[in-house]
């Protein structure tokens, strides 16, 4: 059989629909128009004859980093190693964009297969993260006043400059995708937009952000492990995740990233569901260079 990998376009739907994944109602199939006609996502295919076998894009944060993903194989055609092959071209075709510092992806925890296909591929474990959910925090409230919103920008900068950039720590920087920290991920125009809400004494902040995935998210990131030590952090979420409820005039959803340590701390009231934990991967322009 014929080999070819080429990216795909909106004439290779109908490719993508006979498909057999095994995945019923498969959201790549649905946004196929999207994922193949805009700037930020790229998808690419691998063909044996006139068969699509392997489906494995890249999607493009902040110009400088790519997050692979929507891999997906023809259960036909698996045990050719065909996934991994088209996940490596496409690796390589991210960095081969001149601003792209850092190529990554996520996998779960669990999902030991994948997990040794990223690493056989360079990119090495960067953080093990729960993307926890809950419709309402306010079991976490105790009645304490809820922080102060900060206005000025140059101290929204210090605060993401300590806690992420300093260190280059992974910042969720949406719903889904963590990406490690640099000065490139923090636009001034972002910042703008990103309320912070600082406790009294102003050793703690929570960044609070809006996202839009299948519903509308207030994404709260708050870095220490003190989750349930602080007064007023719970009740700076709740007010902040009204408002938001309000201003789209339906019931939002929060979203908060947990590392494990979080998550235990977290009491048997609170309402955040707890899928597996997600793995992020990922390796720097310099490293992939220096492996090719």
């Amino acid at each position: 059989m014929e080999k070819t990998i080429r990216v795909l376009g909106l004439e290779d739907l109908p490719y993508m629909e006979a498909m057999q994944t095994g995945i019923e109602d498969d959201y790549v199939t649905r946004i196929f128009e999207r994922l193949v006609t805009t700037d930020q996502d790229r998808l690419f295919g691998l063909f044996l004859d006139d068969h699509l076998a392997s489906v494995c894009g890249y999607s493009i944060f902040a110009k400088h980093y790519a997050i692979l993903g929507r891999i997906r194989s023809d259960i036909r055609y698996r045990g050719k190693d065909l996934a991994t092959a088209l996940t490596s071209q496409v690796m390589d075709e991210a960095f081969k964009l001149p601003d792209i510092q850092w190529v990554g992806a996520n996998t779960q925890e669990e999902n030991l297969p994948a997990r040794r296909v990223l690493e056989k591929l360079g990119l090495s474990p960067q953080a093990v993260i729960y993307g926890a959910i809950a419709k309402d925090v306010s079991p976490l409230e105790n009645g304490s006043l809820a922080w102060n919103e900060l206005s000025d920008l140059k101290r929204k900068k210090q605060w993401v400059y300590d806690l992420y950039v300093k260190n280059g720590a992974v910042f969720p920087y949406e719903c889904y995708y963590l990406l490690p920290a640099s000065p490139e991920l923090f636009a001034e125009d972002e910042l703008e937009t990103w309320s912070f809400f600082e406790n009294e004494d102003a050793t703690r902040v929570v960044i609070v952000k809006r996202d839009i995935k299948t519903a509308h998210y207030l994404h709260a990131i708050y870095p220490w492990e003190d989750l349930m030590d602080q007064p007023g952090l719970w009740e700076t979420i709740a007010s902040a995740h009204r408002k938001l409820c309000r201003e789209v005039g339906e019931d939002a959803l929060i979203w908060m990233d947990f590392t494990k340590d979080q998550a235990l701390s977290l009491p048997e009231n609170h309402q955040f569901d707890l899928p597996s934990p997600w793995m992020l991967y990922g390796t720097g322009r310099t490293k992939a260079e220096k492996g090719a």
